[in-house]
């Protein structure tokens, strides 16, 4: 999804490393938070937070569960590695705009792992350029909201 270059946080001139998104989306309709609307500071936007917003977020919300955007993203095992997470706001931004040119990702808001308030997180949808706070309990009606989990490399 994304290749670190110079001035990005890891970045290494003689060792190539960046972020692998997902191919799929893991599910539709999922809200951000587990039920408690508390601010978790998970309030990371550059590339490099969205480990550690995840991290931030499942400490805040609970156990890793399926029934929450970061939990949903850290559950996912896809190519059997078990370090996913929901990327930070202008990650997300970035790479899923141009992913969803060339995958099943879908012109939907995804999540990401910047939280905005106690009530809201950043969404993003990349078909129309748009990235605002929704209220973390939407998961679905007018509005489909989905995760897309990421990974370093």
């Amino acid at each position: 999804a994304y290749i670190l270059v110079s001035g990005d946080p890891g970045y290494d001139p003689n060792t190539p490393h960046g972020l692998i998104a997902a191919t799929t989306d893991q599910i539709g309709g999922i809200q951000w938070y587990n039920g408690s609307y508390i601010n978790t500071e998970a309030t990371g936007t550059a590339i490099g937070t969205g480990l550690s917003n995840t991290n931030t977020i499942i400490t805040s919300q609970g156990a890793t569960a399926t029934s929450y955007a970061a939990g949903l993203a850290r559950a996912y095992a896809g190519g059997g590695y078990t370090d996913w997470y929901l990327p930070a706001h202008s990650l997300a931004y970035g790479a899923l705009f141009y992913l969803i040119s060339f995958s099943s990702i879908g012109p939907y808001f995804y999540w990401t792992s910047t939280e905005f308030d106690a009530s809201t997180a950043y969404a993003v949808h990349p078909s129309n350029i748009n990235i605002q706070p929704i209220p973390k309990n939407l998961n679905g009606g007018a509005i489909s909201l989905l995760a897309i989990p990421f990974r370093s490399f």
